[in-house]
């Protein structure tokens, strides 16, 4: 199963985007939340926490494989426990994917079933299963602070660049404290690229 895609930026529709990987381009469905976080991104790099699953009618022989996007493990992990509700499938809740986690989870939180009509494809009875499945599931989303969803790969780039640092020969203590400096920065690293390039210019002062 592919849980990571990373790749160039070529394109975005309104249910999708395309990423160009090597000699190949690929198409990742993208919930609206997802999608609207990569406007301004086409041309970079930019990485997904993806699932996939099968499309169509397996009685009729006709299923597709389909991958889906996230910005980050919380989104992902979001989304499959709607998609665990009855009668919620994968299509349904990347419909119905256009606000803030947190501000879905509150409302599961506090059995709002009005705003959670509002969604897109989820009429009342629907936001009654999905309040019963899961209110007592939301509370850590509930409390995902603001603009935890829009710098999607900052911190999976610290992590591989902490990785990258301990593959080539520096010991974990050496890297986390390299890391931890370029943290302090505040800048924002789009790649392991750039926090390794960072990490070297201070090297040589």
């Amino acid at each position: 199963m592919i849980t990571r895609i990373t790749g160039k930026l070529v394109s975005l529709t309104d249910v999708c985007g395309y990423l160009q990987i090597g000699g190949f381009e690929h198409e990742v469905l993208l919930p609206d939340l997802v999608r609207r976080q990569l406007q301004g991104k086409i041309g970079e790099e930019i990485s997904l926490r993806t699932i996939e699953y099968l499309e169509g009618n397996p009685q009729q022989g006709r299923l597709t494989p389909r991958i889906i996007g996230f910005a980050n493990d919380a989104e992902k992990e979001f989304f499959e426990l709607v998609c665990s509700v009855d009668g919620v499938g994968a299509k349904k809740a990347l419909r119905a994917m256009v606000r803030p986690v947190r501000e879905v989870a509150t409302a599961i939180e506090e059995r709002d079933i009005k705003q959670l009509s509002t969604l897109p494809g989820v009429g009342p009875a629907v936001a009654e299963r999905i309040v019963a499945k899961l209110r007592r599931k939301m509370a850590k989303f509930a409390l995902m602070v603001s603009g935890d969803v829009p710098d999607s790969a900052a911190p999976d780039v610290l992590a591989e660049a902490y990785e990258a640092l301990v593959s080539v020969g520096h010991t974990p203590q050496d890297a986390m404290a390299r890391i931890e400096v370029v943290k302090e920065t505040g800048k924002k690293f789009k790649s392991v690229e750039d926090v390794l390039s960072e990490i070297y210019q201070r090297q040589r002062g």
